[in-house]
């Protein structure tokens, strides 16, 4: 059996949890949600805790009565579906050990962005090409973690306003939020350190094959308190890219520390790359990144040309593909001028290769979810994206020496992950409200 019971397909009453070995729909983390605590009304909780722009449900189990409380979050990013899987597997593993749920309630809201889950299709992606066939992860404003470091906060759309409502509600000594990656590997980042996480996190991922992501570049600058565990930066201190308009630290992820609590981040990938677990010093850092700013604002421009061909024929109000499409795009020029500006002196093969991947990401991504506008209006532009799609997918995965991380793994390490982060973080946790 799985450290959380990924393999048990069945529990004890006959319900299922998790469906099949693929990634759950939202339907279907809702159906096995609400089938988990109608076999425990007196220890579980079901309900819905807001509503999406276009009306769908957000909802919350919650398991055990202890104010002393964890709060699990999935689907903050349509485009990183692992931990739907993972929650399911956590809140299991909550009902039936008590001894995880001793002193501690935990509380798992199911999918914070229904309508961005609605929008990207990969339950079971054999290739990267297919990841990208049904891809789509919104613009920044549209995000709900995201969304306070680009709006107002009258202009906070409502799955945020869900979700510090639920932080509010709870006040979570520790708030988990789980993402994921395409190629790569996995990290931790955390807005307080949790000290001890660092060994339980690297041999989980020794253990299932996984890579660590030393040198992550989202992380870029920041102090790690061991291998691919990264604390954020205080707030007003420079980011490391200044040009990117989404800073994480004025995310929901800060939200919890109104409490007293801090958030972990646990990002797993889909496919495995040791390129970015490597610690050794890049020979020629600045060289190398001046070479891949270079690439991305040629990839960047190829795919505007194609956004701005095919521009004048469409018609009617713009869709939120083509949104996220052209915001994609307009981070391109600025991220590539980040990188080139002042590369790290002690950079690495790792941070090198994680780069190299955001590089190959952002317009590969653009391209796909702009490849979907054209499709659905048969515009002639289409085969010209589906051309760079399929091209850019595959030099991705052959750069990178990509391997496919069994489902299992990636929810195994992600649940112990987050686990370890609630015991170590749980020490010094405030007990009352």
């Amino acid at each position: 059996m799985g450290y959380c019971g990924l393999r048990r397909r069945v529990d004890q009453t006959g319900v299922s949890l998790l469906p099949e070995l693929r990634y759950p729909s939202v339907n279907e983390l809702v159906s096995s949600a609400r089938a988990l605590a109608a076999l425990r009304p007196g220890l579980c909780a079901f309900r819905q805790v807001g509503t999406s722009r276009a009306g769908r449900p957000l909802h919350l189990l919650s398991v055990g009565h202890a104010q002393r409380a964890v709060l699990v979050v999935a689907g903050a990013h349509a485009n990183e579906p692992t931990g739907g899987s993972t929650l399911l597997a956590l809140a299991e593993r909550a009902v039936h050990d008590r001894e995880l749920r001793t002193g501690t309630s935990w509380h798992f809201l199911l999918c914070a962005d229904p309508d961005g889950a609605s929008l990207h299709v990969t339950p079971a992606p054999r290739s990267l090409i297919d990841y990208h066939h049904g891809f789509y992860r919104p613009a920044g404003p549209e995000q709900p973690e995201w969304s306070p470091s680009v709006l107002p906060p009258d202009r906070l759309p409502p799955e945020t306003r869900a979700l510090t409502g639920v932080i509010d509600e709870v006040r979570p000594y520790l708030q988990v939020t789980l993402h994921g990656t395409d190629v790569g590997g996995s990290w931790v980042q955390l807005t307080k350190d949790v000290p001890g996480l660092a060994e339980p996190f690297v041999k989980s991922a020794a253990e299932l094959h996984i890579p660590v992501e030393r040198g992550a570049s989202d992380a870029a600058g920041w102090p790690a308190s061991g291998p691919g565990v990264h604390v954020m930066p205080a707030p007003g201190s420079d980011a490391a890219y200044p040009s990117m308009p989404d800073d994480a630290r004025h995310s929901t992820w800060y939200h919890a520390h109104q409490y007293g609590g801090l958030t972990a981040v646990v990002e797993v990938p889909m496919w495995a790359s040791d390129l970015v677990d490597d610690p050794a010093p890049h020979p020629a850092p600045a060289a190398a990144i001046r070479r891949l700013a270079a690439r991305l604002l040629r990839d960047g421009l190829e795919v505007e040309r194609v956004l701005g061909d095919a521009l004048p024929r469409l018609t009617g109000p713009e869709g939120p593909l083509l949104r996220a499409a052209r915001w994609a795009l307009e981070l391109v020029p600025g991220l590539a001028a980040d990188w080139t500006h002042t590369p790290p002196a002690d950079t690495t093969m790792a941070y090198v290769g994680s780069v190299d991947a955001f590089g190959r990401r952002l317009p590969l991504r653009a391209a796909a979810m702009l490849l979907r506008v054209l499709l659905e209006t048969d515009d002639r532009a289409a085969p010209r994206l589906e051309h760079l799609v399929a091209t850019w997918s595959d030099a991705f995965m052959d750069r990178f020496r990509a391997r496919w991380v069994p489902l299992e793994h990636q929810v195994e390490h992600q649940a112990r992950t987050v686990v370890a982060a609630a015991r170590h973080a749980r020490e010094g946790a405030p007990r009352s409200g």
